[in-house]
């Protein structure tokens, strides 16, 4: 509980990822986070002391409609947010589907399908309510995040794993970082 705390905070100190979290409640869309590096990078930053924060290469935005009948309806999704906020690299993805992309079983929900992410430290994801209030999820819990880990998902093969630590420079970014298996 502590460390969802500690997300809330950081998140509520940092004005365009407020003003990420309103534009996606707005879609309105069945179990809708923001995951990912939205939530990751904020925290590593924070741990690492950063004065600025790191740039994102992108937003992802996910959700889960087991009904919806249009598998291209995510491109209208992020170009509604991209007209709210056009700084930002939307990334929208319904999770009701992407199992197939991963050729996994289908998912059961936004968190499940969060399970199956090649690293534990990103499958963490945050949104905003209808009442205001800040709603964190994580399908590991927050310790290794808070610890500076970037953990191994066995779900994925450690190829994946090892190709996205690499090309993605995490390492080098956030010097305290440490690959646990």
């Amino acid at each position: 509980m502590e460390h969802m705390n500690k997300i809330i905070e950081l998140i509520e100190l940092d004005e365009l990822r407020l003003t990420a979290l309103e534009c996606v409640r707005l879609l309105d869309l069945p179990q809708c986070y923001l995951a990912a590096g939205f939530v990751r990078n904020l925290i590593w930053d924070s741990l690492h002391q950063k004065s600025e924060p790191t740039m994102l290469n992108d937003v992802d935005v996910i959700y889960f409609d087991s009904t919806e009948s249009n598998p291209e309806a995510f491109q209208e999704y992020e170009l509604r947010l991209k007209v709210m906020l056009p700084k930002l690299n939307w990334q929208v993805r319904n999770q009701a589907l992407m199992h197939i992309r991963n050729n996994d079983k289908p998912y059961k929900s936004s968190l499940d399908a969060m399970s199956y992410w090649p690293e534990k430290e990103t499958a963490i994801g945050i949104r905003k309510l209808s009442n205001g209030n800040l709603e964190c999820i994580s399908a590991f819990g927050y310790d290794s995040l808070f610890n500076l880990k970037i953990t191994y998902n066995p779900k994925r093969l450690r190829s994946i794993f090892d190709h996205r630590v690499n090309s993605k420079g995490w390492l080098s970014k956030w010097g305290n970082l440490k690959v646990a298996l």
